[in-house]
C-alpha cells in the first residue's frame, strides 16, 4: 500500500480564529465577533456576502468582506472552519 507523507502548509495569510455568529431561520449565518490573539473583536459592519476563494490563503467557501477595528477584513467560513485574511 502507498503512505503518502502529510504535509501541513503553514500560510503567514492564513489565521483561524473562533467566530461567534447569529443563525437566522433561513438558515443564514452573520458572523458578530471573532477572536485574535486571545482577544475578541466587534465585526462593525458586513459589507458582501458571497461564495469565494481566497486567493492568498488558499482555501474557498463564504466570504464575509467587513470591518473590524475599522479595518477591512475577508472573512472565511470553510466548511465548518473559520479563518481571516487582512483586505490589502
Amino acid at each position: 500500500m502507498i503512505k503518502f507523507a502529510s504535509t501541513e502548509y503553514n500560510n503567514p495569510n492564513k489565521h483561524y480564529t473562533t467566530v461567534k455568529a447569529q443563525f437566522d431561520l433561513e438558515g443564514n449565518i452573520l458572523p458578530l465577533s471573532m477572536t485574535y490573539n486571545d482577544e475578541e473583536y466587534e465585526i462593525d459592519r458586513i459589507v458582501d456576502i458571497r461564495p469565494a476563494a481566497s486567493l492568498k490563503s488558499g482555501g474557498a467557501g463564504i466570504r464575509y468582506t467587513c470591518y473590524v477595528a475599522g479595518k477591512k477584513t475577508y472573512l472565511f467560513l470553510e466548511e465548518t472552519r473559520w479563518f481571516f485574511e487582512l483586505a490589502e
